[in-house]
C-alpha cells in the first residue's frame, strides 16, 4: 500500500496518485456540522476537487471513476418522495443549503466532464452514513449519535433522514466499480427514512444504559425555529422540518445486487463503536 498527498484545491499530487491505477474512487468532500458563512467554502473544494480527480484519471487512462455524491444532490428539487436517481436538487430552490449546493454542483460538473471527455463514471448517492467508526473523530453523522448518548440534546427537531451503514456504502462503491452495467449510472445507497425520535427509540433499546441521557421529546416546529437562532446544527436542517425524506434504493439492488444491513443495525453499530472507542 502506498500513500500520496493531494489537496482538493491544488493540482499537485493527483497525477502521482493515479500511477498504475485501473479504477479510482473519489470519496472526499467537506461535510459541515453548521452552515458556513461563505457557501464557497463547501462548493469550491467539492466541485474543483471532483474535476481535478476526473482530469487526472483521464490523463492516466483509468477504466472507471466512482464518485461519492449524496442524496443531498437528489432530494431537494421538484421531485417528491420516494425520491429516485431521476431527481435532482434545485440549487436555487427554497430547500437548498450550501452543503446541498456543493454536492449537486460537484456531481453535475462530474457528469458534464465525463460526457465531454469520454471518462467512464458511476456515482453513489448515500444517505446519512452511520455504522462503526474507524478513528477517534466520529464525524458529523455519528457525532449526532454521540450527542444523543451524552445527553447533549434535551429535545429533538422533527427531522427525518434516510440511513445507511458505512459498510454498505463501501460495498455499493465496490459494486459500482466492477459491475459492467453501473457505467454511466447514479445509485441511491440509503434505506428507510427515520426521524431523530426513531433513532433515539432504537438506541434506548440497544443501549439502555444511556437511555436517561437521551432526548425526551420532539420540539414543535416553531420552537425548533427559535432554537436554530442559537444552535447551528438545528439551523442546518431548518428547511426540512416535518418533510418526507423517503428514497428508493431499488436501482442499486437491481443493478448492483446491493443488500444493505438494517437501519437499526447501523444505529446500534454506531453506538457500540463509540463506546468501544471511549467516546461516550
Amino acid at each position: 500500500m502506498t500513500f500520496v498527498a493531494a489537496d482538493l484545491l491544488s493540482d499537485a499530487g493527483w497525477d502521482a496518485a493515479m500511477v498504475g491505477a485501473d479504477y479510482v474512487m473519489h470519496v472526499a468532500s467537506p461535510f459541515p456540522n453548521s452552515v458556513p458563512k461563505d457557501e464557497n467554502e463547501l462548493i469550491k473544494p467539492a466541485r474543483d476537487g471532483a474535476l481535478r480527480v476526473l482530469k487526472a484519471a483521464k490523463r492516466a487512462g483509468v477504466r472507471r471513476v466512482v464518485l461519492t455524491s449524496s442524496i443531498a444532490a437528489i432530494n431537494y428539487g421538484a421531485g417528491r418522495a420516494p425520491f429516485t436517481e431521476a431527481d435532482w436538487t434545485d440549487v436555487n430552490g427554497p430547500l437548498s443549503t450550501p452543503y446541498y449546493k456543493s454536492k449537486t454542483i460537484a456531481e453535475r460538473a462530474a457528469w458534464e466532464f465525463a460526457k465531454a471527455e469520454g471518462v467512464e463514471l458511476a456515482v453513489v448517492n448515500p444517505g446519512m452514513i452511520l455504522g462503526p467508526v474507524l478513528g477517534g473523530d466520529p464525524g458529523t453523522s455519528v457525532g449526532l449519535i454521540r450527542g444523543m448518548m451524552k445527553g447533549k440534546y434535551p429535545a429533538l427537531p422533527d427531522f427525518r433522514v434516510a440511513i445507511v451503514d458505512a459498510r454498505d456504502v463501501a460495498d455499493a462503491h465496490v459494486q459500482a466499480m466492477i459491475v459492467p452495467d453501473a457505467a454511466g449510472e447514479r445509485f441511491i445507497a440509503a434505506g428507510k427514512a427515520m426521524s431523530l425520535k426513531d433513532i433515539v427509540t432504537v438506541l434506548k433499546t440497544t443501549h439502555s444504559a444511556y437511555a436517561k441521557k437521551m432526548p425526551k421529546f420532539v420540539l414543535p416546529n416553531w420552537m425548533a425555529r427559535l432554537a436554530a437562532l442559537f444552535d447551528p446544527g438545528v439551523k442546518l436542517i431548518l428547511k426540512e422540518l416535518g418533510r418526507d425524506a423517503t428514497v428508493s434504493n431499488e436501482k442499486a439492488r437491481r443493478i448492483l445486487g446491493w443488500q444493505p444491513r438494517s437501519e437499526d443495525e447501523a444505529i446500534r453499530a454506531s453506538a457500540q463503536s463509540l463506546i468501544d472507542a471511549g467516546r461516550v
